[in-house]
């Protein structure tokens, strides 16, 4: 008894507290781990060789879990920390958390989750894109993936619905947190999903507001509609996407590679993809896709992508890659061919890499 009492002493001293018998608890530890070859090509700089991490998708660790609250409510976190691997520095600019850094609650009404987050329209460019928006062929080369220069949003409360008849929902709002202002450089997202059998089907909007503490700007709008259809023998991606204002379309390098006039995003713009993903066997899968970017300002500053991958499934969590992507643009447009979290430097791009999970 004594030997009890000494021990519950010791763990409150601590500041460790038992929790309710019924609660229970999980912390998942994950992680993907990717590094490649690139070869780049068609800058005016010349030709750029370099062993690269994040090619495939951003090298990460990740710690994820859950309590159980009772009555099916659940509290839910999630610290994804992203990292080159090539040289051990921290990604996302040295945010230690920057890939995503939530908590949240979760019940039969939905999620509730606030933090540093994935916009919907993001979510719906992943979902659709034959290449996950990795590797060369990444959509986002010449497609908005919206958020804060990248795919996600500070400071943001989104809610995500249960899933009903197939359908769901997500609502999503960044605080701009701007003095005086309570819409200045706020940003809010939206998607429905309809997934049943072979297909799934998905609407995102972003909305981004450019106003400052100085200035008024038009706010920039972005709308996705992606569809993926499952045959079996192969899948069938499709998307068409719509984007109105400053910001709507934002370069992913805002320096022009190709040593011409300085570049000019978009601000009406019009993205169209198809793809497929064609799996042989269980170990291997062939990756296409072409996408067209019609720029409808008076620069008329098109650009077209054209795609192809090869993937070959070592294990459940090892892969190896090979991968091709080239752009061609009109009349002076700046697109270059990157990949998971690099801009590029030309217009066309190499991947030869491995990718591992855990």
């Amino acid at each position: 008894m004594k030997q009890r009492i000494l021990a519950a002493s010791i763990m409150a001293a601590a500041g460790i507290y038992a929790l309710p018998a019924s609660a229970q608890s999980s912390v998942t530890i994950y992680g993907l781990i990717d590094t490649g070859y690139v070869i780049e090509t068609g800058g005016a700089a010349g030709k750029v060789n370099k062993l690269t991490s994040g090619i495939s998708g951003g090298s990460r660790i990740g710690f994820k879990g859950s309590e159980d609250l009772g009555g099916g409510m659940s509290a839910v976190f999630l610290l994804e920390s992203g990292f080159q691997n090539d040289t051990g520095a921290l990604g996302q600019g040295g945010l230690l958390f920057g890939r995503q850094s939530y908590v949240g609650l979760n019940g039969g009404m939905g999620s509730v989750l606030v933090g540093r987050q994935y916009t919907p329209q993001y979510m719906t460019l992943a979902m659709v894109d034959p290449f996950g928006t990795g590797y060369a062929g990444d959509a986002a080369n010449l497609m908005p993936n919206t958020g804060n220069g990248s795919s996600r949003m500070d400071n943001t409360v989104k809610y995500i619905s249960p899933k009903v008849a197939g359908f769901t929902g997500e609502l999503a709002y960044g605080f701009g947190e701007t003095a005086g202002s309570t819409k200045a450089a706020s940003q809010i997202g939206a998607a429905v999903q309809y997934a049943n059998g072979p297909l799934n089907v998905r609407l995102g909007f972003h909305g981004r507001n450019n106003d400052t503490t100085t200035t008024e700007t038009s706010s920039g709008r972005s709308t996705l509609l992606g569809a993926v259809y499952d045959f079996g023998v192969l899948k069938l991606h499709g998307a068409y996407g719509i984007n109105k204002g400053v910001n709507s379309s934002p370069l992913r390098s805002t320096v022009n590679p190709y040593g011409t006039a300085p570049v000019f995003a978009s601000t009406d713009s019009a993205d169209m993809l198809i793809g497929v993903t064609v799996p042989f066997g269980v170990q291997h899968t062939v990756l296409a896709s072409y996408i067209h970017k019609n720029d409808k300002t008076a620069r008329n500053q098109d650009a077209n992508q054209f795609a192809l991958g090869y993937r070959y499934s070592m294990s459940k969590r090892t892969d190896l890659y090979a991968m091709y992507a080239h752009i061609t643009n009109k009349n002076g447009a700046p697109y270059t061919v990157g990949s998971s979290i690099e801009a590029g430097s030309g217009n066309s791009a190499w991947n030869f890499g491995i990718r591992h999970t855990f």
